[in-house]
């Protein structure tokens, strides 16, 4: 077992450098002066923030969900709090600190507690200490402990969330969330043994580890791309945990969606069928999301005939991976023709619908089509997301993203954290370092903090480019406001900023110019390949336009 797990890792490995070439391919610049000409004058609302992102399911419930503070505007006591707690931040003693913030004046209650640990979980230090702050004053209950022990495992400090966990189990609290809690933090930390520990001692804390912590196990180390151990726990479990469809549609999921890995997820349908557990309407749903994912028009469509031979009716994300699959194989006719079936049949289109059309229009440059989508998605009253706007961002220049970013906030959709980090990484992929420095400043002006995900970004993206020492600023800053110190950027830091890159294309050079010899007979197969390929998609159209 233990070698075919190495196995797969390593042939994910290899997979994802064989796609480095095209995941840094230059993006062609294009004016976005229009591309949102037609009103987007009315704010969405944004949803609820959970650490998990859950599957489909009958059974199994979000066991916690952690969200931030529903208030529009920041309570003055707020800000008075958390500027006084950036100031004690070096204090010597704790107990000095604490004085400074009874000094403020504040009364303590646990809902201001629960902000000033959100506002600051990036900074463990500083959220601990407003922990402790609330703790003294007899403010904090169940929801501000399991905030802080998701804070605390999100920075790897476990054995501190260890000592609250026991903490309240002493003081005969419920610590069921907080141990599931911590079971998603090990995983997100890429500690899978920890996560299926911390499930084992579950009962040391009078909690039965049950069937629902089980899935919600399977699911957290599949979320946070354990999907071997995963796999490998559930069929060790089988005596206590019967193996079930629901089991499967977690592992599947993560090969589907997290991975999108088409070898495993066919060797999860197989294994499946071994194990006589029969598909249902989510198992055929990961599989056709899968497909589509990777342009694989033949295969989502046959998977699609049979879940309805099946008797299983196909939902609205079968429908999106469909529109998307369509759109992406160039059949945008065919796509529409979906989109119009989708409303006779009485489900209506909704904003993932259209994101799946615009996102593939926006890669393939083809801006014209991509706005008449935008402008058929709010007139039919579908405000767009900040997917919408995140597909269009990705084909513009500096000027413009800050108009996509104002027309963001006009729509009340930020810009946030993921949209700067969208583009960062985008203005380093195609070496402008000078824009990617102007777009961290105006973070500050949207703002938005940037916390250690940001940082990791900005300083490997100056370093890739050759900005050595204002790639070590930056470091320098990233510790100065507390966060955790990077192996591999302090090692990335110390190599030398030149040369290595000339060897790198020159390298490149050398293997373009032997290419047509070595590879004469295999761009005539993947012709031959392609050719099939394109009679396949002509003829599952053809039956798909036939069909009622």
């Amino acid at each position: 077992m233990a070698l075919l797990i190495f196995a797969r890792r390593l042939q994910r490995s290899h997979q994802s450098l064989l796609l480095l070439p095209v995941l840094l391919h230059s993006h062609q610049l294009c004016s976005f002066s229009l591309a949102f000409r037609r009103t987007l004058s009315i704010p969405s609302q944004t949803s609820k923030f959970s650490t998990l992102h859950f599957f489909s399911t009958t059974t199994l419930n979000d066991p916690f969900a952690l969200a931030p503070p529903v208030t529009r505007t920041r309570d003055p006591k707020e800000s008075v709090l958390l500027e006084t707690l950036k100031r004690v931040a070096h204090v010597d003693s704790e107990a000095q600190a604490l004085a400074c913030l009874d000094e403020s004046g504040i009364n303590a209650n646990s809902n201001l507690v629960y902000s000033l640990i959100w506002e600051l979980r990036e900074v463990w230090r500083l959220a601990y200490l407003a922990f402790n702050w609330g703790h003294k004053w007899g403010s904090v209950d169940e929801k501000v402990c399991e905030l802080m022990v998701w804070v605390l495992g999100g920075c790897r400090k476990f054995n501190i969330a260890w000592c609250l966990i026991r903490d309240m189990h002493k003081s005969y609290n419920n610590t069921r969330r907080t141990m599931l809690i911590m079971i998603d933090r090990y995983a997100a930390a890429n500690d899978p043994g920890k996560a299926i520990w911390t499930f084992h001692i579950m009962d040391k804390f009078r909690i039965t580890p049950d069937e629902e912590a089980f899935l919600f196990l399977l699911n957290s180390l599949c979320e946070h791309g354990n999907v071997e151990e995963a796999e490998e726990f559930m069929l060790v479990s089988k005596k206590l945990f019967p193996l079930e469809t629901e089991g499967f549609n977690i592992i599947l999921n993560g090969w589907c969606n997290i991975f999108v890995d088409v070898f495993e997820a066919k060797r999860i349908w197989r294994e499946m069928s071994k194990c006589c557990i029969t598909p249902n309407a989510t198992s055929y749903t990961h599989m056709i999301s899968c497909f589509s994912k990777v342009g694989n028009l033949f295969d989502s469509m046959r998977l699609y005939d049979e879940m309805k031979k099946r008797g299983w009716v196909p939902g609205l994300k079968v429908y999106n991976s469909l529109v998307y699959v369509l759109t992406s194989e160039n059949c945008f006719k065919e796509a529409l023709k979906v989109l119009e079936k989708m409303k006779a049949m009485g489900l209506q289109p909704d904003c993932a619908t259209y994101n799946s059309m615009i996102l593939p229009l926006c890669e393939a440059k083809r801006l014209d089509e991509a706005r008449n989508i935008l402008a058929t998605m709010t007139a039919e009253k579908h405000n767009p997301t900040i997917e919408t706007y995140h597909a269009f961002i990705e084909g513009v220049g500096y000027e413009g993203t800050i108009e996509v970013f104002n027309r963001m906030r006009i729509a009340g959709l930020g810009p946030n954290g993921d949209t700067f980090a969208l583009v960062l990484g985008k203005f380093f992929k195609l070496e402008q370092p000078e824009n990617a420095l102007k777009i961290w400043t105006e973070m500050e002006q949207y703002e938005v903090v940037p916390n250690s995900a940001h940082y990791r970004l900005l300083v490997e993206g100056l370093a890739s480019c050759g900005l050595l020492m204002k790639a070590k600023e930056y470091y320098a800053e990233m510790k100065s406001f507390g966060f955790l110190d990077e192996p591999k950027l302090m090692k990335l830091l110390k190599e030398p900023a030149q040369g290595g890159k000339d060897k790198q294309k020159q390298r490149v050079e050398e293997a373009m110019r032997d290419r047509p010899k070595k590879l004469r007979k295999g761009n005539r197969t993947r012709r031959i390949k392609d050719q099939r390929q394109s009679r396949k998609r002509k003829t599952v159209i053809e039956e798909f336009k036939s069909k009622p």
